[in-house]
């Protein structure tokens, strides 16, 4: 599904990824993490191929870029970031928000055809947001505006969903809304790239962790594997411990109980 080999990018005297492999298989659930500048947005960046490596290469869905329309691997990745949030129209209904994803339209200007409705309808009530449908996508909370944005991405079938921070700036009555929400769209032939700063968002449904610091892959596999204090220390030069609960990992600050 994705295979990032030896990339590095440079900008002048500036080295921001440094030998950066990541391999992700069909029905795996990554999450990637990392400190803030790491270099976790520009692999997004190669991946949805909006930015091209200094050297190495990108295989997303089967296609090595450089030798494809990425336009047309694009049609098949949900993407959800938090710049796409801001680029839709407030006023606008919710189910249409929903129903321009069929069409990767950020605006509907035509009209819709009755079973494209019907289906950013069920989409809707997946989410539970069904009864928001006829209201204007600036009346719902943040939490639910990015629902809607999960149901948008569903419209195109996408064989690749990557989330950049979907729970940023959620509180935690939302957060936990939003990714209960999330494991009700995971199927077996689904695969996933979630970005987060927060390990607690690491709910059971994902598989693997692939950790960054400093431009590189400091480690990535199941995420048993990777979320170890030693590997996390190193990458984010804190003492740190991790408590797993029924499949979630919950972080804590210092080398003791």
């Amino acid at each position: 599904m994705i295979e990032l080999n030896a990339l590095t990018l440079r900008r002048g005297e500036k080295e921001i990824l440094k030998g950066v492999d990541l391999h992700v298989k069909a029905g795996e659930r990554w999450t990637l993490l990392g400190r803030n500048g790491c270099g976790k947005t520009t692999v997004l960046e190669m991946i949805t191929g909006y930015l091209f490596p200094t050297t190495g290469t990108v295989d997303v869905l089967g296609n090595r870029y450089g030798q494809v329309d990425v336009r047309e691997v694009r049609k098949k990745i949900g993407y959800i970031s938090p710049s796409l949030m801001e680029k839709f129209t407030l006023r606008d209904p919710v189910w249409e928000i929903v129903a321009g994803g069929a069409y990767a339209f950020l605006r509907i200007y035509q009209e819709v055809p009755e079973e494209i409705k019907e289906r950013s309808l069920r989409e809707l009530e997946r989410t539970g947001l069904l009864g928001t449908a006829n209201q204007p996508f600036g009346t719902l909370s943040q939490g639910e505006r990015k629902k809607v944005l999960l149901a948008r991405t569903m419209m195109a079938s996408p064989e690749l969903l990557i989330l950049d921070e979907p729970c940023a700036g959620l509180d935690l009555y939302e957060r936990e809304k939003f990714l209960d929400t999330l494991s009700g769209f995971v199927s077996p032939d689904l695969s996933m790239l979630y970005v987060t700063h927060h390990i607690e968002e690491i709910v059971p449904f994902f598989t693997h962790v692939a950790l960054m610091a400093e431009g590189r892959m400091a480690a990535q596999g199941p995420k048993e594997d990777v979320l170890t204090p030693e590997l996390l220390q190193q990458a984010y030069d804190l003492p740190l411990q991790v408590d797993w609960s029924e499949g979630r990992p919950w972080i804590r600050v210092g080398g003791g109980r």
